[in-house]
Order: structure tokens, then sequence, then C-alpha cells
């Protein structure tokens, strides 16, 4: 129920590569992998090396497994592929049987932690309150509202009876109309990603016939509330337009009122602050353009604001005639602009872009307006007036190392702002901030029901130098008595990082973390360059022909953590997913010995093979982060020296755990299949490598969150037992 923050680019980050015979018939168990009618196998599969080359740029690149990319995708059908996906997750349960009641004792003390019949803070929007709850038992929310005025509460959406029956269901964009009346909502029943609109009438709880298939973007109401703004994905899965429906005729009939020529584009809208106003943003990962247009008139002329230019980013908001405007066009770490409505391209300086302040957001209210960045790495949230906008009063947190920001704030008028704050050793909280008297309000701190003290617990941030001189930031925290728990010997430490797109990863609270620390882990994060933790030249850094920075400040943090008696080598475990699978892939290529386990969960490993498919859904968006190998020798060249799955040599390996989704449309199942199959043929050690695809879902594998904590409880079983830690053992 969040009034939509104007974002200019769309591009959906890749998070963001003779057959044996199957060892049995297959059925699906409740994690989402195949399970044995018949006899355990007694070997790993391997799959046959088929003779496939291709040559660019001269050089030539032989690709025996690309038969386990089907070419009618996102169709998969051949058995071949299909046989070889069954027998690896066969395997995958074969290894981890013994660890079964491991896994469950950690999915039962995770699940403990969870209060199971919890709910979201109310907050107002028109003249209802809005929240969401999850029952006791249940794997899916609950939505509800109720008059403000006072009345009975009211469930409006219940995602339990829609996901009934259903192996995979996630929700998608949720909007209720102006008026209260409607609600639109998407789901997606498969994991591709491909979601289905529909619109409930509130009053007398009748779901419309109204039906549009094919959407992956946010629902808008317009004109009254009788026309709702939305975008289709085509057959490559991207979002390349707008499309208007009004209520009560054939989708058919839909009018698309933008379309963005430029394949590498993404395209999405919202409203304006005061809602008067459709804003269209297209962009890829460097360059936006934005177009508004009136709500009460959305087939109306559109206005653009300025014509996109190579490597700008911009959006925009608006607010009594008045544009402002976040961008990079003078200063890396952005400025905040206005222009008047009349003439939107003529930007003049209200904050102006500075080295030591990251600009990340903005938001605008009727007495006031917030910013958001960065300072020195640390979030900043700050109440600015119109009339002095460079003069900021910044929120004060409570700890000297957190995450914070704004959280659900849709009315205009507001004069208190709902905050959400959490730190590696305070749990999720929600405030309330009153702007007038600056002063903090504690509505609800996540609960853990089977106990947390935080006082067990110490959190630091640190500075490790990299190869080249950089100091990387890392957060951690551990035990207070994590020495006594390892005998005085260093302990095993979990390091984590992303490293791409411009993603911080926050020093954030988590409960299924504390699995690992209470046995004695450290848990490290890594603010590794290809983030924009430090600022948008942090992130530039990390990035295109820099792209090693990432993997290279991973693996020497790492080593930094050992020099300084964290740990020792081959007690750090390490996990990253989808470009942090990337990551993985790179760092065990690189430095292998440092790590006692491994875990890339839908890696991005297969990035040569992927940047050169422009046929593929996000490839051509794409190359503005990793660079064009198709049109560039140079960028060919230097893709081929990390790219994960590329650079497999004969050596040891680390104990590792690859997950996969078979209806994935971010990184494709096969970049993880490939991999592993590679890796067996070549890997020079018998340490444990396993593949897991669930076959009914996607990029974020099983949804249902008790579905989903077992496949953290799983990760972490693995984890323990490659660490001599099993309680089984």
């Amino acid at each position: 129920m969040t009034r939509p923050k104007m974002c200019a680019a769309f591009a959906a980050a890749l998070a963001l590569a003779l057959p044996f015979q199957a060892n049995a018939s297959n059925n699906e168990d409740q994690t989402g992998v195949t399970t044995s009618d018949t006899a355990a196998p007694t070997s790993p599969p391997v799959a046959e090396k088929r003779e496939h080359s291709y040559t660019r740029h001269g050089i030539t690149i032989s690709d025996p497994y690309d038969w386990l990319y089907d070419k009618s995708y996102p169709t998969v059908d051949d058995e071949d592929v299909l046989d070889y996906l069954k027998a690896e997750n066969a395997w995958f349960e074969t290894k981890m049987a013994p660890h079964k009641e491991l896994t469950e004792a950690l999915f039962t003390e995770m699940r403990a932690r969870i209060k199971e019949d919890d709910s979201t803070v109310p907050q107002r929007r028109g003249d209802y309150l809005y929240w969401s709850e999850f029952e006791e038992g249940a794997q899916y929310r609950k939505h509800w509202r109720r008059p403000v005025a006072g009345g009975d509460d009211q469930l409006i959406l219940d995602e339990t009876a829609l996901a009934e029956g259903l192996e995979y269901f996630r929700l998608g964009a949720v909007s209720v109309s102006k008026n209260g009346r409607y609600l639109a909502y998407s789901t997606d029943t498969n994991g591709s990603e491909r979601f289905t609109a529909r619109i409930k009438d509130l009053q007398t709880g009748e779901l419309l016939a109204d039906e549009i298939p094919e959407t992956l973007s946010g629902l808008t109401w317009l004109k009254g509330d009788t026309i709702l703004a939305y975008s289709k994905v085509d057959d490559n899965w991207r979002v390349n337009n707008v499309r208007l429906h009004t209520i009560g005729t054939p989708t058919s009939e839909d009018v698309e009122i933008f379309t963005e020529d430029d394949i590498s584009f993404r395209v999405g809208a919202g409203l304006s602050a005061q809602e008067d106003y459709l804003v269209i943003s297209t962009g890829d990962n460097e360059t936006s353009e934005v177009r508004f247009v009136s709500a009460d008139d959305p087939t109306g002329e559109q206005v653009l604001v300025k014509p996109r230019v190579k490597g700008v980013e911009y959006n925009i908001d608006i607010r009594d005639g008045e544009l402002f405007v976040l961008t990079n066009d003078d200063h890396i770490n952005f400025r905040l602009a206005k222009a008047s409505i009349d003439t939107p391209g003529n930007w003049e300086t209200v904050i102006a872009g500075r080295d030591e302040f990251y600009l990340t957001d903005f938001e605008l209210f009727k007495d006031f307006l917030v910013t958001e960045g960065r300072l020195n790495g640390l979030d900043q949230v700050q109440i600015r007036s119109y009339d002095a906008p460079t003069s900021a009063a910044p929120i004060a947190f409570p700890e000297a190392s957190y995450n914070a920001g704004l959280s659900n704030n849709p009315e205009y008028d507001q004069a208190k702002l709902r905050l959400s704050y959490e730190s590696m050793i305070t749990p999720d909280t929600v405030f309330d901030y009153d702007v007038a008297s600056r002063s903090l309000e504690q509505l609800k701190q996540q609960e853990i029901p089977s106990g947390y003290d935080a006082n067990l617990y110490t959190t630091e941030r640190i500075e490790i130098q990299a190869r080249d001189g950089t100091m990387v930031p890392v957060s951690i925290v551990m035990r207070k008595d994590r020495d006594q728990m390892n005998g005085g010997e260093a302990g095993p430490l979990h390091l984590y990082a992303y490293g791409a797109y411009g993603y911080a990863v926050p020093p954030g609270f988590s409960t299924t973390r504390l699995s690992l620390i209470d046995r004695g882990f450290a848990y490290a994060i890594a603010h590794i360059r290809g983030g924009d933790d430090l600022g948008r030249r942090w992130y530039l850094q990390g990035k295109l022909n820099e792209r090693a920075n990432t993997f290279n400040d991973f693996v020497d943090v790492g080593r930094g953590l050992i020099a300084q008696g964290y740990t020792a080598e081959g007690k750090v475990t390490a996990s990253g997913g989808s470009a942090g699978g990337e990551l993985m892939g790179a760092i065990i290529n690189q430095d292998p010995a440092q790590y006692g386990a491994v875990v890339a969960h839908v890696p991005f490993v297969d990035v040569l093979n992927t940047m050169l498919n422009e046929e593929l859904p996000l490839t051509p968006g794409e190359w503005q982060e990793w660079g064009n190998p198709i049109e560039s020798k140079q960028a060919f060249a230097y893709i081929l020296s990390y790219s994960p799955y590329d650079q497999v040599t004969a050596q040891e390996y680390p104990p590792l755990l690859v997950t996969a989704g078979l209806n994935d449309p971010r990184v494709t199942y096969w970049e993880p299949a490939k991999w592993v199959a590679k890796l067996r043929e070549y890997k020079t050690d018998d340490n444990v490598l396993l593949l897991k695809t669930n076959m009914g879902a996607g990029h974020g594998g099983k949804s249902g969150r008790w579905n989903s904590l077992y496949e953290t409880a799983e990760e972490f079983a693995f984890i323990l037992w490659q660490m001599g830690m099993a309680e089984s053992e």
C-alpha cells in the first residue's frame, strides 16, 4: 500500500549461464527436489560432453555442456536435460539424507524464532487503516483493513486461499484504488515472474471478470479509479511499455500509451506525490529518461522531462507545479534539483552533490521533504524544509552501526513518518518519527518467541586493506563468549557479500543467522566494491572493466580476517546468490584453500555465454553492467578472464552446494547446471559437490515462509556438516 517512488531505471537486475541413465523415477517432496522411489544413487551423475564450440573476435571457446541449455527455453522439455537435473537432485537427497535430522533440528529452531501469528503495524491510507498478518502455521499472509472512523475489520486479500493447491505462489503488486473500493493485485504461480493481475470489488467482495495476464509491474489507479496502468512483459521477459486497462472492458481493448524501442531499457510507471501525474520512467543500468502525463487524462499529451544522455540518470517527483529531480548529471553522488513544470528540463540545484555524502533518494510530503543517503557508509534520513532545503535535520538513531530508512508512508499529508530500523544485534524495529517534535516512538520490535538476549552478542565494523590498497568495510557479529565456545582456538566464520548493481548489503538483523552464531561462528558482511556502500564511485569500481575488484575484495577480506585472528584458513565458509553467486564462483577459482564450504544460490556463473546471447531476456540491459562481448573484443577477453564457468581449472575446490530454479528468468537454470558439470570434470579433490534444482520455482527458491526457511536450514546443515560440526557425526 506504499506510495510508489519514482525510479528512473527499471532494468531487472540479475541479482542481477551421451546422456546418463537416471537412477530412478522421481517425485517432488516438500523441499522442491526430486526423491527416489527405488535405490539411492551411489555416485554423482556425470554429464555427457557433447562437442560444441564457437569463435568470436578470433578466440575459440569450447563448451561441451552447452546441451544443458534447452533451446526451447522458457519451455524446458528436453528429456536429457530433465533427466540430468533429476539425477543431480537425487544425488543431493542421497548426500543430505544422513543429515536430515540436523536439517530438521535447524528448521525447528529457526521456526521457533519466528512469531507465527505476526502482523504488521497498521498504517493509514485515505479512510482506512491497512495491515497484513500471518496466522499461526500459515505459509502466506492475509491482508486486512478497517475504517479510520471505526468499524469492523475487513479481509481484503487472502494469500493462503489463493495459494491453495499450488506448488508455488507469490503475490506481486497490490494497489487499492483511491476511493477505497477496488483492490488490484497480481500473482505468479510458477516462479517465472510473469504475473496475472486481477481486480476485486471490496464493497461486494466480488472478483471482477477483468484478468490481465503477463504483467511485470506495479498497478496504478488513474482517472477517478476507472483505469489501471500496468506494464506487460514480452516473450523475452522485457518490459518496454505502459498500458491502460479500463475496468469492465476486454484486455484486447487496452491502450498502450508508451513503448520503449531500445531493447536494453526497461519501463515502469507510478504516481507523483500528490497523485495528479502518472510518471513514466525508462532506463538501463546507467541512463534514464522520464515523462509525465495527467493522471486524469492518461491518454493525453506526455511531457518529456529531458532527453536521455548516456551515463546520466535521473528520476523525478512533482509538487505544486514544480519538478524535483534526483540526478548524477554533475556529481557522481547525485544532486537534487528542481524545475518548473512548464520548463521541466531547466534544472536548478536545490542540494548540491558532495563527495562525502551519497544522496540516494527523496520523498515529497505536504509540509516537508525527506532525503535519504549514506554518510561514511551509514544510512541517513534527513528532514528538510521547502523554504530552506540545504538545511537538514537528520534523524538520530541509537546505535553506531545500523540499517534505517523510510518505510510505508502512503499519505502526502503526514505529520509522522513511518521508519524501519535494525542492526546486526537489534531486531527489526518500526518507529514513528514526529516531525514537529523530532522524537522517535517505537511501535513494534520483532519478537523472537524462543528468546533472544542482545547482551550475548557483539558487533563490530572494521576495515581490511585490499591488494590495491583500498580499505574495505566489514560488519561482523558474534557471541561475546565465542572464544570459549571454540576452546580458545580460531573459530569458524561465515562471510557474505553481493557486490553488484550498486546494491549495498545492509548491516541488518537475521534470526536464521543465529543458528550459526550460537554454534561458535562469527558472521561477517563484506561491503565490497560493486555495491554502493561507500557511494556511487564504490559501485563503479566494481563493474565493467573493474569487475575483478569485487572478487579481489572478497578474497582479501577473508584473508584479512584470518590474519587478524577472527578465523583460520579452511574455516571460512561463504555464500552468495545471483550476482553474489558469480562472486562465489570467482573466489573459489582464485583462492579455493581459504574456504571450508561454499554455497552458491542461483549463481550467475556462465557470464560470457549469457552476455553473448542477446535473445535471452536480460542480456541487452546487462551490457552496461558487464560489458558487451558481442561488439567489443576487449569486453569479450575481460569477461572470459573471470567468468567462473570458463575459468574452472584442474585444482582442488572446497565443498560446494549450488541451487537453481527451473523457471528462473534471471539466472537461467543451465548456468549452475553447466558449472556443476564442468566442476565434476575438472576438480581434483573428493569434496562434496551438490546441485539442487527447484523444479517448480524460480529465482527466489521455494515460496511460502516455511518452505523458504527449510531451504535455509538445508544450507546451514551443509555448512555445519562440512565444518565437522554436524550433530550426527
